[in-house]
């Protein structure tokens, strides 16, 4: 009697996940987004508690020593126009992987035996970090259209994240590495190499998508006569003020509360924590504003609560240092986020998004970097903070103005 066999169960195995989809994991790209922003204000912070120590080395006079802070933000304004040409010729994760790598440079630059390269390498760094700022809102409007202003917070928060960590860890990283300022701003060069390597899994899936024509670098066309559009020069205008209020108290607030008779030590802890305090407002308020129809409102909110922490800093500097700290850590935290989240909620692609971008973050560096130099210019003319101070509220009520109509529930 023939004995049948039963049929044997057909063990299949599973296709190997495309190399693409791999590489396109939220966690690797979310992880690359983190690492490159914690560079974007990381070496630009570490140099202030550095500055003394840097003019005593080479003989600088205290103008040129200003310009240590001052020409990295004059070249991000010069750098961010040319970003979008450079996104739509080789694509923006390319571009991203050449800024952070040209920053890391910058910073090794900076660090070399010579005046020259000391400056040479603030102007790499500010180029650098113009790029980086420009490319950023494209790349998270393409990757998360619908989470836009949530990511935005996201890497808002973690640039000031980074700047807080750089400005409270240079002194100490002097004495561990034992190299004197060089060493301690040398070592952030290794934060744009690990950057680099987070960063290469989306090069080489943007190049795998291009092979299999699946996707370009900036989807969507550019916005046509965007330097003649209103609501264009609004967002610049909102963006270019607020940074003016930012780098101006960055430049002289703990000088502002030393010169009013505060210690300069607690000075220094004042200014440490509102820069903390800005962490919260760059996070919370680009979250508010995707939530919101039309961000007017918010706008306002920021710019009068910069105007009040501003006008307690001229009635009451040292008694009502902590509170006014406080308020101002809110509002510039929360202006810088709500500005980054205009560029990606008033266009409709990361191509717009990126030439917006290069707009307003031109115009917005190019008129904050006025804002130390005249301060100070200001204060040698008077005498005194009173006229900075008073100028300063003035300014508020353009950001308002600019802000009412860059919250308009309208699209590029």
């Amino acid at each position: 009697m023939a004995v049948t066999r039963a049929p044997q169960p057909v063990v299949t195995t599973p296709a190997p996940l495309p190399v693409r989809a791999r590489l396109a994991h939220p966690a690797l790209l979310l992880t690359g987004i983190v690492l490159v922003a914690l560079n974007m204000r990381a070496c630009l912070a570490a140099i202030s508690p550095m500055v003394g120590e840097i003019q005593r080395t080479f003989g600088l006079s205290a103008t040129a020593s200003g310009l240590i802070t001052t020409v990295p933000v004059l070249f991000q304004g010069v750098g961010a126009p040319l970003t979008p040409r450079l996104t739509r010729r080789f694509g923006a994760e390319r571009v991203v992987l050449g800024a952070v790598l040209v920053l890391g440079a910058g910073v090794l630059l900076r660090v070399l035996p010579s005046v020259a390269a000391l400056y040479a390498g603030c102007v790499v760094i500010g180029v650098a970090i113009a790029v980086l700022n420009v490319s950023m809102p494209g790349l998270v409007k393409r990757e998360f259209p619908d989470r836009a202003a949530t990511m935005t917070g996201v890497y808002s928060t973690t640039m000031l994240v980074g700047a807080t960590l750089a400005a409270g860890t240079s002194v100490p990283l002097e004495h561990v590495l034992g190299g004197g300022w060089r060493a301690s701003l040398g070592a952030w060069s290794l934060l744009a190499l690990i950057a680099a390597v987070a960063w290469l899994p989306q090069v080489l899936r943007s190049r795998q998508e291009r092979g299999a024509a699946a996707a370009v670098a900036v989807p969507g066309k550019p916005i046509e006569g965007i330097w003649k559009s209103p609501l264009a020069w609004q967002i610049s205008l909102f963006m270019g003020v607020s940074s003016l209020l930012v780098y101006t108290l960055v430049a002289w607030m703990p000088t502002i509360l030393a010169d009013h008779g505060m210690d300069r030590g607690q000075a220094g802890l004042v200014f440490a924590f509102s820069n903390l305090v800005q962490v919260a407002g760059a996070f919370l308020v680009p979250l508010m504003a995707g939530r919101m129809t039309s961000q007017r409102g918010l706008a306002v909110t920021m710019a009068a609560l910069n105007g009040l922490g501003i006008a307690m800093l001229l009635v009451a500097p040292v008694s009502a240092a902590w509170v006014s700290a406080t308020i101002l850590g809110v509002a510039q935290g929360g202006s810088l986020g709500l500005g980054l989240a205009f560029i990606v909620l008033r266009t409709g692609s990361a191509a717009g998004a990126a030439q917006l971008g290069g707009m307003s973050q031109a115009i917005g560096y190019l008129v904050a970097a006025a804002g130390p130099v005249g301060a100070g210019a200001l204060h040698q003319l008077t005498g005194g903070w009173e006229t900075t101070l008073v100028l300063m509220l003035v300014l508020v009520l353009v950001v308002g103005a600019a802000g009412w109509g860059a919250g308009r529930n309208r699209v590029l």
